[in-house]
């Protein structure tokens, strides 16, 4: 019977089908690339780092952590820095990574060059390996020269790959490979320089879990790290995995806009077979059989639904190593798992029963009087049935969340928001349809008052069309405006008083050369702010030591192992805002010290005001009390500190300086860059608008990638959207023959339907941007905490393309309405 009655209303379960086929094939997709991912991160851990473990530290070892290294005996070490570099060949200057390696690392992978010699021969021969795409910026060719610090090499190859690297660090600063013999030559290793020393380990043998054990806790008194292959590679699947997390979650709204259309249309299709389950009853039919005929209909076009959504799935993970390229530091291998397609097939039956489920209990309540009833719509449900259904629903897509995301609070927090979404836009579309029939406008002509009839009367598609006109229009709209906010919070001033280049690791005994340069270059000096390194040596009476194998402290661990640079003045800056304590300005003699910290210091170390901090000065303790906690605008590109001292404190102290200045142009920049590697090898300029550059590329990759996951949200709201009006099209087609037989003009139940799908689509758009303007004005000033400016493109373009999308499916119904006689008509729908 099932079979039978699913053929004759084929094409209206086939749009069933459709609503969670584009919502089971992202999932299917995305969880198929998670696999492959995992897969190819366990497979590929010894080459992601190109050794079996490696002890890296900041700073030259200490003499503890030297013994430990040597000890290990390492078969390749490596110092690297952030320093400009300058080609002669055409003067061209840029900041990059320069990496000096010594053994034959990687152990495991390879250095990809061109020539593929290059990467052994770099080091006999004394040359360097240059970033392949900084070599086609500047128009380099194998043996030019590059000149870094007080050496120049010649260029051995262009380097395209290296263990561990991502394009988008390479797009931040370009990597030089020189041998680990000339870094000493270079003398870019001067106080205050920010390196890295690297020591890499080729030993399969050792047992890495039993190494990692007792050397961590050792070696992190020494304020150096032991990172194995296994560590590396299991931190790199936490990090995808908050990607794969959220594409999930963006996955996963997009099946429940489908499941919203496939509870619709079910419920109208349910309407329809009242009729026919009370003339079943009359035959004799009980309850359990009418139902099951349903529910084998419905459970069969989710099968099927789940079927191809999970074949499609298939071949839209081949998209995702293209997506994602630039973020990954390994070439990924596309493998096929089991789980994911048994997943997408039981998804589309599970979630497809469960949607249909409540429309479905109609059918148990069918009496077989209803045969005799004008009026068909006259059931009562069992209150407890529907809340039993309602709780089964909630609960199954809580234990999905949760299988998604695995935290139970971010679950939750999913679900309660998805719940609180769909009730706001069920709520408005209840209040609009009570305001439409409160304030009905008798007087108003009569296509008008007969397509607001259509907004309340019964059949009415006005709840589910909004709920999913309104989600869809939500989820795109918050993500452009997401977006812009981004965009806005990394933007730079280029106004004539802003500083856009920045001069790093400037010696004592170089400051007045600097700002002689940048006079002599028509440039003005805006900062020059000196700095001083030091590091934490006990807070709140507590030694860092202890605090580091201490797991009930409330520290942040980054806090304890930073290298701080601070600064000291006099007055604050207009980044800087005092929210709590008394800015101290200048120090007197024989008082403890008093510092300002900033909010997020002071909540990562879990101090506030009164409370004292022994730092280490490059080997002098000084004993210090939080005397203020500042609110710093970290988005403000200038040099901001966690950490500031007054005056009269650490003048003495070793220090080196940082000089800003505004370079009105391109031309400009790249000439001081020139004149200050030329004669200062071991400065290292920034030039904020090639960063900004960087970073609006990177946003832009990423805003790509959440785009094209929303594209799934919106095209299943777009097919549940077509889905609802051409089901809404078999009750309209009675309600127009009846026009048409009292006398109604073709033209007029043309203007009643557009009327009707017009105001639904302006409405359900406009719904879902104005709730996506609060949430995004929400995420500004809570998350982002930054002013909210919003796009006008959801304006311009989502309210009234999906207005007129609506309206065209709307008026398509009808077509068949108009172009026959009304007997006819009622002879094919019938």
């Amino acid at each position: 019977m099932a079979w039978r009655d699913a053929k004759a209303s084929r094409a209206r379960l086939l749009l069933f089908m459709a609503s969670i086929v584009l919502g089971i094939a992202a999932v299917v997709s995305i969880q198929l690339f998670s696999h492959t991912l995992t897969d190819n991160i366990q497979r590929q851990s010894k080459s992601l780092m190109g050794a079996d473990f490696r002890i890296d530290i900041n700073e030259a070892p200490s003499e503890r952590a030297q013994e430990i290294i040597d000890s290990l005996q390492p078969d390749a070490s490596e110092v690297s820095f952030v320093s400009m570099v300058a080609f002669p060949k055409n003067d061209g200057t840029k900041l990059v990574r320069v990496r000096g390696l010594q053994g034959d690392f990687p152990f495991y992978g390879k250095l990809e060059t061109e020539p593929v010699t290059a990467s052994s021969s770099y080091k006999t021969s004394g040359g360097a390996l240059v970033d392949a795409t900084l070599m086609l910026q500047y128009n380099l060719q194998v043996g030019d020269s590059i000149k870094i610090g007080e050496i120049t090499l010649p260029i051995a190859g262009a380097l395209n790959a290296i263990p561990g690297n991502t394009a988008v660090s390479s797009s931040v600063a370009p990597l030089v490979i020189i041998p680990y013999r000339f870094i000493e030559a270079t003398k870019l290793l001067q106080f205050g320089s920010r390196k890295r020393y690297e020591f890499f380990y080729n030993q399969p043998d050792t047992d890495l879990v039993l190494l990692e054990e007792q050397l961590q806790p050792i070696l992190e008194e020494e304020n150096a790290d032991l990172d194995t292959h296994i560590s590396t590679s299991s931190r790199l699947g936490r990090r995808y995995d908050n990607v794969g997390s959220f594409l999930n979650l963006t996955a996963f709204i997009a099946l429940l806009l489908g499941c919203v259309g496939i509870a619709s249309s079910v419920n109208i299709y349910i309407k329809e077979k009242i009729k026919a389950i009370a003339v079943l009853k009359c035959l004799g039919a009980s309850r359990k059989q009418s139902f099951l005929i349903f529910l084998i209909q419905i459970a069969g076009i989710g099968l099927l639904g789940g079927i191809i959504g999970t074949a499609i799935g298939v071949g839209l993970q081949e998209f995702f190593p293209i997506l994602l390229k630039e973020f990954l530091p390994f070439e990924l291998t596309i493998s096929i798992s089991l789980q994911p397609l048994i997943i997408g097939v039981l998804l589309g039956v599970i979630m497809s029963v469960l949607f249909a489920l409540l429309p479905l209990l109609r059918t148990w309540y069918v009496s077989p009087l209803e045969v005799l009833r004008v009026n068909g719509d006259n059931l009562k449900q069992s209150r407890k049935a529907s809340i039993v259904a309602i709780t089964v629903i909630v609960l199954f897509l809580y234990a999905f969340s949760y299988w998604l995301l695995s935290d139970w609070m971010f679950a939750l927090a999913f679900i309660v928001g998805v719940m609180v979404s769909f009730g706001i836009l069920s709520g408005i579309a209840l209040g609009a349809m009570k305001l439409v029939r409160t304030f009905f406008p008798k007087s108003a002509g009569f296509t008008t008052r007969q397509s607001l009839l259509n907004l309340f009367r019964p059949n009415n598609q006005t709840v589910v069309l909004l709920v999913a006109i309104g989600l869809g229009t939500f989820l795109i709209s918050t993500l452009y405006f997401t977006k812009d906010i981004l965009l806005d919070k990394a933007e730079i001033g280029q106004t004539s008083e802003s500083a856009n280049l920045i001069t790093l690791d400037v010696q004592p005994d170089q400051v007045g050369d600097v700002v002689n340069t940048f006079k002599a270059n028509g440039l003005q000096v805006f900062n020059n702010i000196p700095l001083v390194t030091m590091r934490m040596h006990s807070i709140k009476n507590e030694l860092v030591n202890d605090l580091r194998t201490d797991s009930t402290a409330q520290i942040r661990g980054w806090v304890l192992n930073h290298e701080f640079r601070t600064t000291y003045r006099n007055h604050l800056i207009d980044s800087e805002e005092i929210v709590k304590g008394e800015w101290v300005p200048l120090q007197k003699p024989g008082e403890i010290v008093k510092i300002s910290i900033s909010e997020n210091l002071a909540e990562d170390a879990n101090v506030t005001i009164g409370d004292t901090i022994v730092f280490n000065v490059q080997g002098v303790l000084m004993e210090t009390v939080v005397k203020s906690i500042r609110k710093v605008d970290w988005a403000n590109l200038q040099p901001n500190f966690t950490i500031l001292f007054p005056s009269g404190v650490l003048e003495d102290a070793p220090q080196f300086y940082v000089l800003s200045t505004n370079a009105p142009t391109e031309a400009s920049s790249a000439k001081l860059q020139r004149n200050l590697v030329s004669k200062f090898p071991n400065i290292s300029v920034i030039d904020l608008r090639q960063m900004f550059t960087v970073v609006e590329d990177i946003l832009n990759k990423v805003s790509w990638i959440i785009n094209f996951m929303a594209f799934f949200s919106i095209l299943t709201g777009v097919i549940v959207l077509i889905g609802s009006v051409r089901t809404s099209k078999y009750q309209r087609i009675k309600e127009s023959v009846l026009l048409r037989t009292l006398g109604a003009k073709s033209r007029q139940i043309l203007t009643i339907t557009a009327l009707e799908y017009l105001f639904l689509g302006i409405l359900g758009s406009l719904l879902g941007i104005l709730l996506a303007l609060i949430g995004s004005l929400l995420l500004a000033v809570f998350v982002f905490q930054e002013p909210f400016t919003s796009s006008l493109i959801p304006f311009l373009i989502f309210l009234p393309g999906i207005s007129l999308l609506v309206l065209g499916i709307g008026v398509s119904n009808i077509r068949e309405v108009l172009r026959s006689s009304p007997l006819e008509v009622l002879r094919k729908s019938g």
